[in-house]
């Protein structure tokens, strides 16, 4: 029995050597990618979207070694998602879970404003032709503090609509 048991430890410490030299891709400088990770930890705020406010929360975290950023929108609702931000390359990237039940891709686009980053839709699963999804998303940077988020939803008929969320960082 003794020996099963260090058979069993021997190959596990075997194993271990590669794990921990694992190479890791080469992460590209991006200075858009090093703004939304100042996004990390916990926020509270408000929507405004059809002329009606209601309460909102988020919630960003760094992620697999600090190559992602993971987002949480309305976390704990029926309504929750997900939006994973990473580079791809030298290209800010966000994945985005949306309770539509799709998975929109979008790629952050250069701007001059290096407190506003904006991502354009790229591609993504689940959606149709026709299907509505994420079109776009702009995070707007006015402090340590204080952030807005622009979402934009694209209908099945092509008509464009921005839900506007103004977020303060929880204490």
């Amino acid at each position: 029995m003794n020996c099963k048991i260090a058979a069993v430890l021997l190959l596990l410490l075997a194993l271990t050597p590669p794990l921990l030299g694992e190479d890791k891709s080469a992460m590209a400088p991006n200075a858009s990618f090093d703004k939304m990770k100042t996004l990390d930890g916990a926020w509270v705020g408000t929507m405004l979207e059809g002329g009606k406010e209601y309460p909102a929360t988020t919630r960003f975290m760094m992620v697999s070694d600090g190559s992602a950023l993971m987002g949480w929108l309305g976390e704990g609702t029926s309504d929750e998602m997900v939006t994973i931000f990473h580079l791809d390359g030298n290209k800010l990237m966000a994945t985005h879970y949306c309770a539509a039940h799709n998975q929109p891709r979008m790629v952050a686009t250069p701007g001059g404003d290096p407190n506003r980053v904006v991502f354009d839709f790229k591609d993504g699963t689940n959606i149709g032709p026709n299907d509505g999804h994420m079109q776009a998303v702009a995070f707007i940077f006015d402090g340590p503090d204080h952030h807005i988020e622009e979402w934009t939803y694209v209908d099945n008929h092509g008509k464009l609509s921005t839900g506007r969320f103004d977020f303060r960082r929880k204490k």
